[in-house]
């Protein structure tokens, strides 16, 4: 059986589907898994288990080849997690007799729907992400799947961390901080990051650290952090790849960052963080399975009743004082089980 699963999303949707991949896996043990993932997620699918081939979609003219590859597979089935025009072509390029996507494609699209052969009644919104992913393979006979999150880090990714943390003399325990987001509405304030940074400096027990993602706006952002903090952090901003920023994340004591890719790769991790949530709604991103505080709106209380529809938050409500309450209140235990 030959199975094609398109996720043309970004790195935190790709995550989330791990899941699902995994329950493919288990209920056909010898199916040939053939994944296709966006440039801006080829970067995790070393960590990606499960999947006997991978392709990139670029979106530009290189993609020619992708379909032509595509549409000479013969697959038997396609399972649509991404629900666009690209990912509606790829499906109908496919050949397979069975084509699963949401049930949501029938209104978004008259022409693209015509690209599937099943639909599922499930939609993004009323569910978190990686159930979503789970229901769309129930028309293969895939139910009650595990939604624990499953990425295998290469050894080459530790090794590339280590050397990072020798390089920068990073010995003692560390947290890092993950400020960055390629939507700007998600950014919390750089002074506010500062202040926070400014309160844990304190502990010499504690060595700070920050990142960010490789795109202009997110470095500038942290430049504006690092210059109002001085030497009371290390930046390792546009330093990391993908999979080193997951092994730094993985031996952390803490993750600190908004709603992102860090977030999942924590979470996968079992890394505890402290989350700042905005316009996303934590409803559908969350971590479930690690330990989590989210912030969001003026409470200063971390949320912990979900629902499917809520208002949209500015950023700017997450105080200061309720971040480093989260950071301490998950740092103490930690702390006090270090060697002294």
């Amino acid at each position: 059986m030959k199975i094609l699963l398109l996720q043309l999303k970004r790195i935190g949707d790709l995550i989330l589907t791990t899941p699902a991949i995994q329950a493919l896996r288990r209920h056909f043990p010898g199916a040939e898994i053939t994944l296709v993932v966006s440039k801006e997620a080829a970067g995790l699918l070393p960590a990606i288990r499960n999947v006997d081939a991978a392709l990139t979609t670029r979106r530009n003219l290189r993609d020619l080849a992708l379909f032509f590859a595509v549409a000479r597979r013969k697959f038997d089935c396609c399972i649509d997690f991404t629900q666009n025009d690209r990912s509606a072509l790829l499906a109908f390029l496919s050949g397979a007799p069975q084509r699963v996507v949401s049930c949501r494609a029938r209104e978004q699209s008259q022409t693209r729907v015509r690209a599937y052969t099943d639909f599922v009644p499930v939609r993004v919104r009323d569910r978190h992400t990686i159930d979503y992913h789970l229901a769309l393979l129930e028309p293969l006979g895939v139910q009650q799947a595990s939604p624990s999150l499953d990425l295998q880090l290469p050894p080459a990714a530790d090794q590339k961390a280590d050397a990072l943390r020798r390089a920068w003399k990073i010995d003692k325990p560390y947290v890092i901080l993950h400020p960055g987001s390629a939507r700007r509405e998600k950014l919390w304030e750089p002074q506010r990051w500062s202040a926070v940074i400014e309160h844990f400096s304190r502990n010499n027990g504690l060595h700070l650290v920050l990142t960010s993602g490789g795109s202009r706006a997110e470095r500038d952002h942290v430049e504006a952090i690092k210059k109002q903090t001085g030497q009371r952090v290390t930046n390792l901003s546009g330093k990391t790849d993908l999979l080193t920023l997951a092994a730094l994340i993985a031996k952390a004591q803490l993750l600190v960052t908004v709603d992102s890719a860090p977030m999942h790769l924590a979470a996968a991790a079992g890394t505890p963080q402290v989350i700042l949530f905005g316009p996303t709604n934590p409803f559908h991103w969350r971590p479930r399975d690690s330990a989590a505080v989210i912030l969001q709106g003026k409470s200063g209380v971390p949320v912990t009743d979900f629902v499917p529809v809520q208002p949209r938050y500015a950023m700017s409500e997450i105080s200061t004082e309720a971040v480093i309450g989260a950071m301490d209140w998950l740092l103490s235990p930690r702390l006090a089980m270090q060697p002294s």
